[in-house]
């Protein structure tokens, strides 16, 4: 389980300087409606007050989208069982013909 870093600072009413393990960022707004400024673009987010309902968008400029990372090749994880299915099919097979 990994380790969490977060340390908010309440600069001035309504805004809120956040430092985390990987970056900086800086909100403002009320309950229920804030925007969030941060390395990865403009976070708006709207929600009811006391309901745990909201709606989040990140807004991204065409220079965050370009250095976007593309995703990372998952591992293949059928071979091992596929090829444990086969010697535990060959073992089976042994066993019945040498018997």
């Amino acid at each position: 389980m990994g380790f969490r870093f977060r340390r908010t600072v309440k600069i001035m009413p309504g805004v809120r300087l956040n430092v985390g393990k990987k970056g900086v960022s800086v909100s403002a707004g009320r309950r229920g409606a804030n925007v969030t400024i941060g390395k990865t673009g403009v976070r708006t987010t709207v929600g009811l007050p006391g309901t745990g309902l909201s709606h989040t968008t990140l807004h991204r400029s065409n220079a965050q989208g370009r250095r976007a990372r593309p995703p990372a090749p998952q591992r293949e994880r059928k071979r091992p069982i596929i090829l444990f299915s086969i010697a535990l099919l060959l073992v089976i097979l042994f066993a019945v013909f040498t018997t």
